[in-house]
């Protein structure tokens, strides 16, 4: 137990927690020369190309150290998404030490407090380390000063390394044997572990990533996932390398994988406890949760003959992601299709990226909304995810609605538009802390559903990217909540409702309205567009009708024939609206997610 050392890498996004990683592996001769490319432990396309890490990734390296003694390393590296707090967690509860990661050219940042204060919790030793320093516009000194006022280290326990070259990597490593404790646990004891990831395989089922923490593990040893409530046997356990290496047991502290038959992540569910049959232990591991999705949204297919194709792409992800949740809906200007429910705003775009790449698929997607409790008149609370499963206005006694603790750091300049953006999406100020004498931690209270939306992009172009932001779900909050129809002729179009709040909902309806105005073709008769609540409609534009000249072959004559004319016109005109349907193009279904860039 002594010669084993269990840490994760914990950062804001792009700071360079894989480039790290990488040196590591590296540096321990786990990975050779010619399997090595950049963030080798993520293994999506995506996370490439974006250079975010979106799934926790575990590995075991062997390390050599100064006076040659041999060390085993379990890292993981965690994403620094704020969408994936709950997977953060649960990495951490894993280890015995975190490297904290700072990029010495960007600083301390929101998610870089965030996932130090969840480390600290945890009671994880920290190693702080300043990253990219050989960029130019590195500021070691600067940025160090920072960390010593967050952490109260001093000077000399930070390490100044570059994920890129190595520099500095060495001496990081035998910093990791100094500094993070050997793990404690009792191999006799009964089984306890912990399962903190789990991917699936096409062939294997899932493997379910864990770190034991008391007993001993065998091969073909019947376990029990207590949360789940499901039993299997032990096939193939082993350590986690870059090819996973078999074993016949792994013991109390090692990190290692188990494959057992399991046919989908569901059964899997990080956080949960893994234990024996035969030796059961009493007390699960505590900190477990069932991972909730905080954003939803309607996936419709453009061609309705995919609607099967989606719902097979749609198990295919789930089999990967277990936080993916769907079911199927209809809507009436639609068609079939599904609301899906998602962690985040960043795991939504993930999805819809992978639904296009890998399965081609290409979808229409609604507008994004939180989920509310509503209490109707009778007393009767529901959970409503979707607009139209709204009841109507005289039904409701009251909505709540779900809030969020905000942590924005920016450069103090940009106090000014930071605080005009909360105030504009209902926050409520907390505090301001001036983190140094140039940048600013300022935290707001607002709706989730304020922020699900664009919150994101404007506060960075309002602070020329230099804002970060990391929040917390802090419970739910009545609001004054309605829902905003959008008809076309009279007709409501589902898929065009919004849940909005009462005070911002005329501003809302007037500029859909026009937007829709731009993005409708014209049709043969005259389209009336409208946003009501309830029975009372708020605005309205209308879609003037293309028209034949009629009277073009009129060279003077009696006005009465000219009248005739336009009067069978009009007939016509009735006579279509009353059995044509609008044509609604796909662009207006998203005018709703590009209107404030109008």
């Amino acid at each position: 137990m002594n010669l084993i050392r269990n840490f994760c890498i914990i950062a804001h996004i792009d700071h360079g927690k894989s480039t790290l990683a990488d040196r590591l592996l590296e540096r321990t001769g786990t990975i050779t020369e010619r399997e090595m490319q950049n963030q080798v432990l993520d293994d999506m396309d995506l996370e490439r190309e974006r250079g975010i890490t979106i799934k926790s990734h575990a590995i075991r390296m062997k390390y050599t150290s100064r006076d040659n003694q041999q060390y085993a390393f379990n890292l993981i590296d965690t994403p620094g998404h704020v969408d994936f707090a709950y997977e953060v967690s649960r990495a951490l509860k894993a280890c015995e030490g975190a490297i904290l990661v700072v990029d010495a050219s960007q600083g301390v940042e929101a998610q870089t407090i965030s996932n130090l204060y969840q480390a600290i919790d945890q009671g994880l030793e920290i190693i702080p380390v300043l990253n990219k320093i050989d960029l130019p516009g590195a500021e070691p000194e600067i940025i160090a000063q920072q960390i010593i006022d967050l952490i109260g280290c001093k000077r000399e326990d930070i390490l100044a390394v570059s994920g890129k070259t190595g520099e500095g990597v060495e001496d990081l490593l035998e910093e990791i044997i100094t500094k993070v404790p050997p793990p404690i646990g009792n191999p006799d004891a009964p089984l306890r572990a912990l399962i903190f990831d789990s991917v699936f395989n096409t062939y294997r089922g899932s493997v379910v990533y864990v770190r034991i923490l008391d007993g001993t593990l065998k091969k073909g040893e019947k376990i029990r996932f207590i949360a789940a409530d499901r039993t299997y046997d032990a096939d193939e356990i082993g350590y986690l390398g870059m090819k996973n290496e078999h074993r016949i047991s792994i013991s109390a502290v090692e990190v290692g994988y188990i494959i057992g038959s399991v046919k989908t992540l569901e059964d899997t569910k990080v956080g949960d406890t893994v234990t024996s049959v035969a030796n059961p232990t009493k007390e699960p591991i505590p900190g477990f949760k069932i991972v909730k999705p905080m954003v939803f949204s309607g996936l419709y297919p453009t061609n309705s003959e995919d609607f099967e194709n989606l719902r097979a792409a749609l198990e295919k992800l789930q089999l990967n992601d277990a936080s993916l949740q769907f079911t199927p809906e209809t809507s009436v200007a639609l068609g079939f299709g599904f609301r899906a429910g998602f962690l985040g705003m960043l795991h939504m775009e993930i999805i819809q990226e992978r639904l296009d790449r890998e399965f081609d698929m290409d979808i229409i997607t609604t507008v994004p909304n939180v989920e509310y409790e509503v209490i109707r008149e009778d007393g009767v609370r529901i959970i409503v995810d979707n607009p139209s499963d709204m009841p109507p206005v005289g039904k409701i006694e009251s909505i709540f609605e779900p809030y969020i603790r905000a942590q924005i750091i920016a450069p103090a300049e940009y106090i000014g538009p930071i605080m005009r953006l909360c105030q504009e999406r209902r926050g409520l100020f907390k505090n301001t802390t001036y983190l140094d004498t140039s940048r600013v931690d300022i935290t707001y209270e607002l709706p989730m559903a304020e922020i699900v939306f664009d919150f994101y992009d404007k506060l960075k172009s309002n602070t020329r990217g230099y804002a970060s932001l990391d929040y917390e779900f802090i419970g739910i909050r009545e609001g004054h909540m309605v829902r905003l129809d959008i008809l076309l002729n009279g007709e409501p179009v589902d898929a065009l409702s919004s849940i909005v709040h009462r005070d911002k909902a005329y501003e809302w309806g007037k500029r859909l309205c026009a937007k829709l105005k731009e993005l409708i073709p014209r049709q043969m008769y005259e389209v009336i567009i409208q946003a009501a609540i309830g029975t009372k409609v708020i605005s309205r534009d209308t879609i003037r009708a293309l028209r034949k000249d009629v009277l073009a072959k009129c060279y003077g004559g009696d006005i009465s024939r000219k009248r005739k004319l336009l009067e069978k016109q009009k007939e016509g005109k009735k006579r279509m609206k009353q059995v044509g349907s609008v044509e609604i193009p796909q662009e207006a279904f998203l005018a709703v997610l590009s209107m404030d860039n109008s």
